[in-house]
């Protein structure tokens, strides 16, 4: 029985670069973007399902869900890679672009994981991975309205690892640094000309990949150019003076 997988932001860059590594070993993926005609092409290249949806609303994670079931009758693995750079000037504020920021970034990371834990379960069990971001785990100046949704897929993550590992999935994510993705498009040149590395997606597929299989529930990995993915250990918080320490603090 093949394993079935279904990828967000799929059409391009570390989404499509996910579902070329796991149809490459066999698995049958399940295909969602935006982008219609960049998702169909890639579904056919790797023998897969497909769907235009915007993942920001919660029919499209249904739909693809129901769309897996039909498709293979069973999901085993879940990556909710889509995403949007912020862009989103406090100064100059657009609450419109703002919205729609959020509504990918983490609407569309809590509708996945929703939609997605009934097939898991009635399939055994299996993995979600989020992609979050080094920004996820740092307080990226350049970007703090992407940074805060990245904290946000990081915290859910961490909240949801021990819940769902009593229910047999294993949730985790990825944290890559900068990647060489339409997301950095624009800042490509200054990032080249400034000798920055960036990370190429079949890397972060590679930890993509990784995370799936991880042991410890909550897995965050950062992924950084020349460097195997790490775990990413928080210090934890200090309980009270004489008391025990907080849920969560370790």
């Amino acid at each position: 029985m093949s394993t079935v997988a279904l990828i967000t932001g799929a059409a391009s860059g570390i989404g499509a670069a996910v579902a070329r590594r796991l149809s490459g070993g066999g698995v049958k993926c399940v295909l969602v973007d935006l982008n219609g005609e960049g998702v169909e092409r890639l579904a056919k290249e790797v023998d897969g399902a497909w769907l235009a949806g915007d993942v920001s609303t919660e029919e499209a994670s249904l739909e693809a869900v129901a769309l897996a079931e039909q498709r293979y009758g069973r999901l085993d693995l879940v990556h909710l890679n889509a995403g949007l750079g912020g862009g989103v000037d406090l100064a100059d504020f657009d609450l419109a672009r703002y919205r729609r920021v959020v509504g990918v970034n983490v609407d569309g990371v809590v509708f996945g994981v929703r939609a997605s834990v009934p097939l898991l379960e009635r399939s055994g069990g299996g993995a979600i991975v989020a992609t979050a971001s080094l920004a996820g785990l740092v307080g990226f100046s350049g970007d703090p309205i992407y940074t805060m949704t990245k904290h946000a897929v990081v915290g859910l993550v961490r909240a949801l690892a021990e819940p769902l590992a009593e229910r047999n999935i294993r949730i985790g994510a990825v944290c890559p640094g900068f990647t060489d993705t339409p997301l950095v498009a624009d800042a490509r040149e200054m990032f080249v000309n400034a000798g920055f590395p960036l990370l190429n997606v079949e890397d972060v597929a590679a930890a993509v990949e990784t995370a799936f299989y991880a042991e410890t529930p909550g897995t965050l990995l950062i992924v950084q150019p020349g460097r195997q993915p790490l775990p990413y250990r928080y210090a934890g918080v200090p309980g009270p003076a004489g008391g025990q320490r907080p849920p969560g603090a370790d």
